[in-house]
């Protein structure tokens, strides 16, 4: 497997306080730097930055994949399976609702994977994931 690099994605969020509270405090996401309109956020290794748009709305569209109304667009990282079940824990302790609840996609199949969907406070669509066998991500 290839050297992995960090990657950088900036999203909208309506307020930076909330946004605070929800990745630093919720995902346990330490920060990086920041200023009056944007935060930074180490995601487990890559670097998200939440820039303040009051008027952001989230995006609806949806895609059917196994059964569930996926939302798109949407962001996360796959995890290894125990970060995975316990960002799942910290994330119900929460009180956050999950739009797809924590469970195994693909059951039995080629890229079966722990999967789980929820929002943050501005409506950003997130995903984590995680493989009992990694060598399934690209799998077809």
């Amino acid at each position: 497997m290839r050297d992995i690099r960090p990657f950088h994605l900036a999203f909208p969020v309506h307020d930076l306080g909330a946004a605070r509270a929800f990745y630093g405090g919720v995902m346990g996401c330490p920060e990086g730097r920041s200023s009056d309109s944007w935060i930074d956020f180490d995601l487990f290794g890559h670097q998200i930055v939440a820039h303040l748009d009051p008027g952001a709305k989230p995006v609806a569209v949806e895609n059917a994949v196994d059964g569930h109304d996926v939302p798109v667009p949407h962001f996360g990282v796959v995890l290894t399976m125990p970060d995975w079940e316990a960002l799942a824990e910290r994330v119900a302790a929460a009180g956050v609702a999950f739009g797809i609840a924590p469970h195994i996609r693909f059951k039995d199949q080629v890229g079966e994977q722990a999967t789980m969907f929820f929002r943050d406070p501005s409506g950003n669509a997130l995903e984590f994931k995680a493989f009992a066998d990694d060598s399934m991500l690209f799998a077809t």
